[in-house]
């Protein structure tokens, strides 16, 4: 059994620990809330956008822009969203392993990867996949600016013809204790036939223009709709794995103090036996 000592320096360790993980429990708290009004804000203007281009996307040529081009799939691209720091439970081992099963089943050597976060960069490098550019440190001062200059930069891979599609594997917020790893086709944009028959509009000045100027618009929004859902999500799991490393340093200082006790009764009642033993040796 270790003695008093030892076990009250790890009663004081495990406490400061407990410190720390409700800190970070509250700074996800209130990092997770803006995170998620800002995903809020944009979800409806990202379903807008999708709905009219959806419609209008039949009635024009696909020639129009490089960006509507599908290709045979001969190479791809994977966009891989993670966080820059860990403490947040499965969060990014869920979707690097996602994302490394697909690139496997169609193929390493055929695949180009964006890493977005400093876990996916650093899972992917030592493992010797093509790593065409990495995004880093900017999650703290997250904005529209930096989902529109990741977006150019993947889009012009697509446009300059080094792969025929991209997809996106990132995990999509779907409420506080849940988070969903999901792949997204990025680009050549499709879309599902839609059933629900719109009314006839008139379009000014003309589909061809609109669709020209929606889609580039539409591919921004998307990045960042990707970046704020991953990041609303990891703040999310980090905040319950944070709790739940709270509640598990409360058990824990529980047995160690009940150990405590234990060895604190043990020590005061091998003290009396050895008083006693010392009166009867006195009497004798």
């Amino acid at each position: 059994m270790a003695n008093l000592k030892d076990i009250r320096d790890r009663i004081k360790s495990v406490k400061s620990i407990q410190k720390v993980t409700k800190a970070m429990k509250m700074v996800a708290v209130a990092k997770m809330r803006r995170a998620q009004e800002n995903m809020e804000q944009a979800r409806p203007y990202s379903n807008s956008l999708a709905e009219i281009i959806q419609h209008l996307l039949p009635d024009v040529d696909r020639e129009l822009l490089p960006l509507l081009e599908v290709r045979k799939v001969n190479r791809i691209a994977y966009v891989v969203v993670t966080s820059d720091k860990g403490l947040a439970g499965s969060f990014n081992s869920s979707a690097l392993r996602k994302a490394q099963n697909e690139i496997d089943q169609f193929g390493k050597e055929k695949v180009d990867i964006f890493c977005i976060g400093k876990k996916a960069r650093d899972y992917f490098k030592p493992r010797k996949y093509n790593i065409i550019e990495s995004y880093i440190d900017f999650w703290s001062d997250l904005n529209f600016n930096n989902a529109v200059n990741i977006g150019n930069s993947i889009i012009n891979h697509f446009i300059f013809g080094k792969v025929d599609e991209i997809h996106v594997v990132f995990n999509q917020f779907v409420n506080v204790a849940t988070q969903m790893v999901l792949t997204e086709k990025f680009v050549p944009l499709e879309f599902e036939p839609n059933e629900n028959k719109i009314a006839d509009r008139l379009y000014e000045p003309s589909k061809d223009e609109i669709v020209k100027s929606l889609v580039p618009r539409h591919l921004n929004v998307q990045m960042w709709k990707f970046l704020l859902e991953s990041y609303a999500s990891e703040q999310a799991a980090r905040m319950v794995a944070m709790e739940n490393a709270t509640s598990n340093s409360e058990d824990m200082i529980k047995d160690l103090q009940l150990e405590f006790n234990k060895a604190r009764q043990a020590s005061i009642t091998t003290e009396m036996l050895e008083i006693v033993s010392g009166a009867e040796a006195l009497k004798g």
